[in-house]
């Protein structure tokens, strides 16, 4: 079984067993939509309840009901496992999917997407260059071609994007 991490398990909040998550998810709604199991640590997880507070994915379990209980989950990664995950339509990608490919443009190697970072405005990639890391949007102006199966990703560079 292969797991996906797409957060991190911070801290709780407030005394009956929520838990602040920081989630990297691209699909939040589906991740902590009730009765979504996933996994904290090692130990299997089912949403009892979800909202979001600031930048964090506030969320109860069914399996824990009070501080006690959750405090021991305290940092640790949050993970899917990969089988249940839903396929996507053509030219969307989940983020770990995007992560590791190389970057050209054109024939020019640019670097590698060392992370995804989903923002309010959609998700950018981080990519490590020669000169350090570079924010690219991954927009329909920017991105030009993802090919997965090359692990390749081209973009269409304007001035002052690198």
């Amino acid at each position: 079984m292969e797991r996906i991490v797409f957060g991190k398990l911070v801290n709780t909040h407030g005394v009956r067993g929520e838990v602040k998550i920081l989630s990297q998810s691209d699909f939040k709604d589906e991740r902590f939509k009730k009765g979504t199991k996933f996994y904290v640590g090692d130990k299997e997880v089912t949403v009892k309840t979800h909202r979001t507070h600031k930048n964090f994915d506030l969320v109860t379990f069914e399996e824990y009901t009070n501080i006690n209980e959750v405090e021991t989950l305290k940092g640790l990664e949050v993970s899917i496992d990969k089988s249940m995950l839903s396929e996507l339509p053509e030219d969307e990608f989940y983020y770990h999917d995007l992560e590791g490919l190389s970057v050209f443009n054109g024939e020019e190697l640019v670097g590698e997407v060392s992370h995804v970072r989903d923002m309010p405005n959609g998700a950018l990639l981080e990519v490590k260059t020669q000169s350090g890391k570079k924010l690219i949007p991954f927009v329909d102006e920017f991105i030009e071609d993802v090919d997965l199966e090359e692990k390749k990703i081209f973009i269409n560079v304007i001035e002052g994007l690198l």
